[in-house]
């Protein structure tokens, strides 16, 4: 079993089922990618791990443990960390700001992280007195993932990191991903640009209406050729 699960969920929001019988996963130190079309039920698998939306059969397990009733404050004290899709920073506020926000479960001191978040992310040392809402789209999305990581995290989930960026800027956020991964953390992501996130991923998920289509390793679903001409271009 992977460190942390989502296994067999069904659920959505009101009456309505948008996954059906769903499972993603990830194990430390490993990059897990969930693909698929537009309404496929991406996001709304991620929310149902970090406990955002109830599923009514399915468990989600973390290090061997049922937290499937835990609220998703509950689940970021056991070692969760969350990077939504939009509103992701507090504009008004600094970069250095945004980030002691990330460590507000923390009762030690944090001087250590920050320092290993922005040698992460150098440009974000540069502007650390800088409100984020004057910061390009993909630096804000380095506050974001900057801002989980100082939570000291076991797992980070990424909701389309690279949404809105430009290829460069998608290209670096990856390489800081996969840095981010050989540190034993567990990486969770759902991601648009699904060929460059099979690439660097360890294991993928396709999902279509909110069910698994295929499950495999990102090498093997990038050389599958009915992945590739459904859902890669070719």
């Amino acid at each position: 079993m992977s460190f942390l699960i989502g296994e067999n969920m069904t659920g959505g929001y009101g009456g309505a089922d948008i996954l059906h019988d769903c499972t993603i996963g990830v194990e430390k130190g490993e990059i897990a990618v969930v693909v698929g079309p537009n309404g496929a039920g991406k996001s709304t698998a991620m929310k149902a791990v970090f406990g955002m939306l109830n599923i009514h059969t399915g468990r989600v397990m973390m290090d061997g443990e049922d937290i499937t009733s835990l609220s998703p404050q509950a689940r970021v004290q056991k070692g969760m960390g969350f990077v939504p899709q939009t509103s992701n920073v507090f504009a008004t506020m600094s970069v250095e700001e945004n980030l002691e926000m990330g460590a507000f479960i923390r009762e030690d001191d944090i001087k250590d992280t920050m320092e290993q978040v922005f040698e992460l992310f150098p440009i974000l040392k540069e502007k650390r007195k800088q409100p984020a809402g004057e910061l390009s789209g993909g630096q804000r999305q380095q506050v974001a993932v900057g801002r989980a990581l100082m939570t000291q995290p076991k797992v980070l989930m990424l909701d389309e990191p690279t949404a809105g960026v430009s290829p460069i800027v998608m290209d670096e956020l990856f390489d800081r991903i996969i840095e981010i991964a050989k540190t034993g953390i567990a990486i969770l992501m759902v991601e648009q640009n699904a060929k460059q996130a099979l690439n660097i991923a360890d294991k993928g998920y396709v999902l279509v209406q909110g069910k698994n289509r295929y499950t495999d390793t990102g090498e093997a679903l990038m050389a599958d050729p009915e992945v590739r001409k459904a859902f890669l271009g070719g």
